[in-house]
């Protein structure tokens, strides 16, 4: 879609410009984490499919509070979810070996093959998209996606 941009914005207008953005972000993620929330197996919810999905691509041994950190959350939060996750046998918290204060998180075989299940079961979900929203359009968007998510993250 070519832009609708013929001079640089005022301050007020790319305020506005990047407001709507945020809340087309914002939108889609509610709506896609709705989605994806009602096939999730094994009872989990989007949470706790995010940390076993986040172990997965960045390794685990995390602290609780490194996680917590990460996904920008209360410790108390990511307590619960780690909770839930070890009382289901997918994550195990082992004492740290540096500081006994502390506790170091780590997916078991059960935790891995869950993340897998769940990726196999948002499968359907995403099989629709093409229709409506052609790979070649998501292949062009992706890069300025991450672009923007790489700021923000930096810039937290």
């Amino acid at each position: 879609m070519p832009s609708k941009l013929t001079k640089p914005p005022s301050t007020a207008e790319a305020a506005d410009l990047y407001f709507s953005l945020f809340l087309e972000i914002g939108i889609i993620a509610q709506l896609s984490g709705n989605r994806f929330q009602r096939v999730m197996p094994f009872g989990l919810t989007m949470a706790q499919f995010s940390l076993l999905n986040h172990c997965v691509r960045l390794g685990d041994g995390w602290t609780p509070m490194r996680l917590a950190a990460a996904f920008q959350v209360t410790k108390g939060t990511m307590t619960n979810t780690l909770q839930k996750l070890e009382a289901k046998g997918f994550i195990r918290v082992d004492p740290d070996a540096t500081d006994a204060r502390s506790k170091r998180i780590f997916l078991t075989p059960s935790g891995r093959s869950a993340r897998e299940a769940a990726l196999k079961a948002l499968e359907p979900e995403l099989a629709q998209l093409p229709a409506a929203f052609p790979p070649a359009l998501a292949a062009e968007i992706l890069p300025t996606l991450e672009r923007l998510r790489i700021w923000l993250d930096t810039n937290r």
